[in-house]
């Protein structure tokens, strides 16, 4: 029998202490594992949004562009795409939920216009430029959420394990070893009760023959 087994008063404090710690433990990661599924499943609906913008933001892109072909020719277009100055920026920052790092994705635009003149250019090329940057923002904003997901999920998954684990093995096993130690001792405490009391007949009926 392991020496934390053997029935002491010692032994059951330091494992109802143990108890109450694996307890509390799990408590928290009950929590923890309830508020990271509540924030997984509300990145997912957001990713589900996110996707259908960006389909239709490339959508919407891809047909002004293709009306600005139509438009203005190939030749055109590309003189136009050649003088067109934007410089895009990607920046990413992390920010924490429940121990978690996630990213966070900002895009930017820094703008030397005129780029061309407007002489002689159709509409439809502003109007593709603004479509592209949109779509490219929220291609941004999805990846950052895709990640994200990922990463909840992995750690979702680790949550749950430690609290199957607890639940099922660690906090049973320590229950059942602090009953076991509880009742000898309190079998002890009767065993000893019993002794101590015919000790004292024996010592009474002694007196009487003297």
């Amino acid at each position: 029998m392991p020496v934390r087994n053997v029935a002491t008063k010692t032994n059951l404090m330091n494992l109802s202490r143990e108890l109450k710690f694996a307890q509390l433990g799990h408590e928290l990661l009950d929590q923890k594992r309830n508020i990271l599924v509540l924030e997984l499943l509300g990145m997912v609906d957001q990713a589900t949004d996110f996707e259908k913008q960006v389909h239709r933001a490339l959508a919407t892109a891809f047909f002004s562009f293709e009306q600005a072909v139509l438009a203005g020719g190939k030749l055109q277009l590309m003189n136009v795409a050649g003088a067109v100055d934007i410089e895009s920026t990607i920046s990413l920052h992390q920010r924490k939920v429940m121990g978690v790092r996630l990213p966070v994705v900002d895009t930017d635009f820094h703008e030397n216009p005129p780029y061309f003149s407007p002489a002689g250019t159709s509409f439809w090329v502003d109007d593709s430029i603004e479509g592209f940057k949109d779509a490219l923002k929220l291609m941004g904003r999805l990846a950052e959420l895709k990640v994200s997901i990922f990463r909840l999920a992995r750690e979702v998954k680790r949550t749950i394990r430690k609290v199957n684990a607890l639940e099922r093995i660690a906090i049973p096993e320590l229950e059942n070893t602090v009953k076991q130690i509880r009742d000898r001792l309190e079998e002890n405490d009767r065993e000893m009760f019993t002794l101590m009391k015919l000790v004292k007949t024996r010592l009474e009926q002694k007196e009487l023959l003297l």
